[in-house]
């Protein structure tokens, strides 16, 4: 093989281990800096704030003694406090002799209950505060869709002569009522597969009835990472025409047919950039959540489709969108759960946890799609990294909070021996997890 032809594929796999990075510093520094600053404010001090592990390649200490550094790994980030036995705060207060009361003071294991408790706390929390402040800023930022369906910018379809201008108010769709954009997507995910449907607008101070696309047409928004349609090279922006041999004319018609494919390959008929192109994927077996809690298992080729024209929006207010973020941050959260919940009971696969490689693939695509949609990830990923610290086991943050729950209730810590010793286990079963999330990534389809 010519070494020119492996110059795509090296620059595709640096640009992903690119993106992966960059979204893995930013979580990791927000999360270290909320046990540093919360540290500092409680009276702890902070002996190292590293980015990355091993070989150190940039430090510099600041007016507090701090070391700050840069390390050659750049897959985390630890924060080591004054007696600390280790990067993950691994020690015991009856190792620290021979301090004074006010060195045992500003360590991390003499400091007083609260203090510990706030500062191991303040990982998450703030992995959870960046999120909600990046979701609210791109609502903020974007503006969020009328509560009334009214048109903005309108598609380009080659065989539909538009008559829809951005402003107007739909009112009625195939004879269906729409007084809000719920009202709409519900008549439109029950129109018939048609080309093109019956609209009853108000156009400036005059009610009109046209004829024009299907609200849903089988146009391309987005290509899933990891999904059947991006192997194939699908693009955003795609027209699908038909799927082996049957012409489509609603992206839900589309859906229907991958749905009842039973994972066999399928041959679309796509329009891209005025051309015809054909392109043959097989549909992957895909968990998917529902609004009302739970999974449903359907055959999946990875695309998703828009509307006809994008929605008019408007700018919410800074408290409106920071309830949105924080509703945004819930939703990926309870989801989480609910997969992982799924997972151990066996009701979906467990093929659904991914590893490293799962999770850089899934950061060059969103960096590829943009950067509105590689900030979106990260503030998701910084909600899961926050909710994956505050599982109960040893050496997590979640583990260090079981630890002083316990010390709040008998009025003293785990011994110095049983602390070992629930940390190698912690320890153990993190390692033994990542080991079968790489698995699920090299193995799975």
């Amino acid at each position: 093989m010519e070494l020119i032809t492996l110059i795509p594929s090296f620059g595709g796999f640096a640009y992903t281990i690119a993106a992966f990075v960059l979204a893995l510093l930013v979580i990791v520094f927000v999360h270290e800096y909320g046990h540093y600053i919360v540290g500092r404010w409680s009276g702890i001090h902070a002996e190292v704030f590293s980015l990355g592990f091993g070989p150190v390649i940039w430090s510099g200490a600041d007016k507090r003694g701090t070391r700050w550094q840069i390390a050659a790994l750049p897959f985390g980030g630890y924060v080591k406090f004054l007696g600390d036995a280790n990067a993950a705060s691994a020690g015991h207060v009856d190792d620290l002799g021979g301090l004074t009361p006010e060195q045992l003071r500003a360590t991390m294991h003499g400091a007083p209950l609260w203090a510990r408790t706030a500062t191991v706390a303040a990982g998450p929390v703030f992995n959870f505060i960046l999120s909600i402040v990046v979701f609210a800023g791109i609502f903020l930022a974007n503006g969020v869709a009328t509560d009334t369906p009214t048109v903005g910018a309108l598609r380009t379809l080659p065989t539909v002569e538009q008559a829809l201008q951005p402003g107007d108010r739909i009112e009625a769709l195939a004879g269906i009522e729409t007084p809000d954009f719920e009202a709409f997507m519900a008549a439109a995910d029950t129109l018939p597969a048609v080309p093109t449907v019956e609209y009853r607008v108000l156009r400036g101070d005059q009610v009109i009835t046209l004829t024009d696309a299907h609200p849903l047409p089988p146009v391309v928004e987005t290509v899933q990472p990891d999904s059947a349609a991006r192997e194939a090279g699908m693009q955003p922006g795609d027209i699908v025409l038909a799927v082996n041999g049957t012409k489509v004319s609603t992206f839900p018609e589309l859906r229907l047919i991958v749905g009842a494919s039973g994972g066999e390959p399928l041959t679309l008929l796509l329009s891209r950039d005025g051309s015809e192109v054909e392109v043959t994927m097989q549909p992957k077996r895909v968990d998917l959540p529902l609004a009302e809690g739970g999974f449903e298992t359907r055959w999946l080729i990875g695309l998703t489709g828009g509307l006809y024209f994008d929605p008019e929006t408007r700018r919410p207010g800074m408290v409106e969108s920071i309830g949105l973020g924080a509703q945004q941050s819930w939703n990926v959260a309870t989801t989480s759960l609910s997969g992982m919940w799924h997972m151990v009971t066996g009701a979906i696969s467990s093929c659904n946890l991914r590893g490293p490689i799962g999770i850089a693939e899934t950061s060059g695509a969103a960096a590829s799609a943009g950067l509105t949609s590689f900030i979106w990830f990260i503030a998701m990923l910084s909600t899961a990294v926050g909710l994956m610290n505050l599982f109960p086991i040893p050496v997590l943050d979640g583990g260090h909070l079981v630890f002083y729950a316990f010390e709040a209730v008998t009025g003293k810590p785990p011994t110095a021996r049983a602390l070992k010793l629930l940390m190698t286990i912690g320890l153990t079963a993190i390692l033994s997890l990542m080991v079968f999330a790489l698995t699920n990534d090299i193995f799975c389809p």
